[in-house]
């Protein structure tokens, strides 16, 4: 579904962020994409939807190469390519739904847009996301008064309403306490499940990607060093995506939240 064949990212001081890459995420898959800072994560993401422009290589979307198109051709291509930030970029004097609804804006009219009137459809689809996400009794809330937690799921219900094809997720719980990063995951994962939606979540930290995500792809100096399960991060493997550390203690680590997930459900 999403193919990336041999791109690039150079920029204009010579450094490569990004080195011939080459990757495929079937529909429906979650990958969990890592690596250090600076090893070009944000970059491969914002270059699949073009927020930066490739130098080479091709985006495969279906059989669309995203590299190729234009501006109008792009805004509607991006309609298939939900967004979720780190930083959550809501608009903080409009109201959870009005934030919400905003994921909209590419598919109504411009008076429509600009007045803030939307098809009743879209409104209803917009409170069973926020039911979803446990957030429907918020609706009318302003977004400057929501919690970090409670802005990314009014992100990720935005990021759902435009109905994707693809999800890229940007380091989504980097700004969370660690109860709530684990919700989030377990969110974003779950409504992927549900909607058979594919994911690229750039995630720094590497137990969560381990707990909650089949694929992972690290990456190093803007190349793809590991591809593949979580299990198969041993220690050897994560000095090689990030260089010499006590990784044994993150393993265990790993093994033993999950000991007490199980522990809690039963």
């Amino acid at each position: 579904m999403l193919r990336l064949e041999k791109l690039t990212k150079t920029y204009k001081t010579g450094d490569q962020a990004l080195k011939a890459i080459d990757l495929e995420v079937p529909k429906g898959q979650v990958l969990a994409l890592i690596g250090p800072s600076g090893a070009g994560k944000s970059t491969m993401i914002r270059c699949i939807n073009r927020l930066v422009e490739p130098t080479g290589g091709a985006v495969m979307l279906d059989d669309t190469d995203l590299t190729r198109l234009g501006s109008g051709a792009l805004r509607k291509a991006r309609r298939e390519m939900g967004m979720i930030f780190q930083e959550y970029a809501l608009v903080e004097r409009l109201t959870v739904m009005e934030n919400v609804l905003s994921g909209r804006l590419g598919f109504v009219g411009f008076w429509r847009s600009f007045l803030r009137r939307y098809p009743q459809s879209d409104v209803d689809e917009a409170f069973r996301l926020l039911d979803r996400v446990g957030l429907l009794h918020m609706a009318d809330k302003r977004a400057d008064e929501l919690s970090g937690g409670q802005r990314q799921r009014v992100g990720i219900c935005r990021a759902l309403i435009q109905n994707p094809k693809l999800l890229l997720v940007d380091e989504p719980t980097a700004s969370l306490d660690p109860k709530t990063s684990r919700q989030i995951m377990r969110l974003i994962t779950e409504l992927c499940r549900e909607r058979g939606l594919a994911a690229i979540i750039n995630i720094h930290d590497v137990a969560l990607a381990q707990m909650f995500v089949p694929r992972v792809v690290g990456l190093r100096l803007g190349e793809i060093v590991y591809d593949g399960g979580p299990t198969g991060l041993t220690p050897d493997k994560l000095t090689e995506i990030y260089g010499e550390e006590d990784w044994e203690a993150t393993i265990e680590k790993v093994d033993d939240d999950e000991d007490a997930d199980i522990e809690a459900a039963e």
